[in-house]
């Protein structure tokens, strides 16, 4: 067999074992790092149904994740279901008894009641209409992680990952971590 051969076996050796099959949606990390390396920053792709962890170095690992409402649309008020779009920080972490692990991100800044305001001004939103808050980063319910793997969106605007992706990012994300989230 061709060196050239031996080398494409062996990329695709690799790719397939940076793949951790939880179920049909898959955590993937990259192999030739045990951990990440400096500061960190997280980008969820509300269309991919993706939470993305880099550092340094680049990319770091890949989590399946769940939103609220199916409109993927940027979150307008309360109770609508959405997740909002926008650059936010991990403030607070917790153990918590339904989802696992809980990690508030600091929704609403600034930015978010600016466009918030705007829309009510434009009537797209009822005058009576709140803004919300308490959105995070958390896991699914007790033995629900088919949710995840199904594409259920669930919550009430926040991110859902399956329990054991959870309690991953929850070890890897300090509190101040940025996350960034895109349609």
């Amino acid at each position: 067999m061709g060196s050239k051969k031996i080398l494409l076996l062996g990329l695709f050796a690799l790719t397939l074992l940076s793949f951790k099959d939880s179920g049909s949606g898959v955590s993937r990390r990259n192999l030739f790092r045990s951990k990440p390396d400096g500061e960190i920053y997280i980008v969820v792709s509300k269309s991919a149904y993706e939470l993305k962890l880099y550092d340094r170095e680049g990319w770091y690992a890949t989590y399946p994740v769940v939103f609220g409402s199916k409109s993927l649309e940027d979150k307008m008020m309360e109770g609508d279901r959405r997740t909002p779009e926008g650059t936010y920080h991990i403030i607070t972490k917790r153990n918590d008894a339904k989802w696992d692990r809980m990690m508030l991100i600091d929704y609403p800044t600034r930015t978010d009641i600016e466009k918030f305001n705007e829309r009510k001004a434009r009537g797209i939103i009822p005058r009576s209409a709140r803004i919300g808050g308490g959105i995070g980063i958390h896991g699914t319910w007790n033995h629900d992680e088919i949710a995840v793997d199904l594409y259920q969106n669930w919550t009430n605007g926040c991110i859902s990952l399956k329990r054991e992706d959870i309690e991953e990012l929850y070890n890897l994300a300090p509190i101040g971590t940025k996350v960034t989230i895109a349609k």
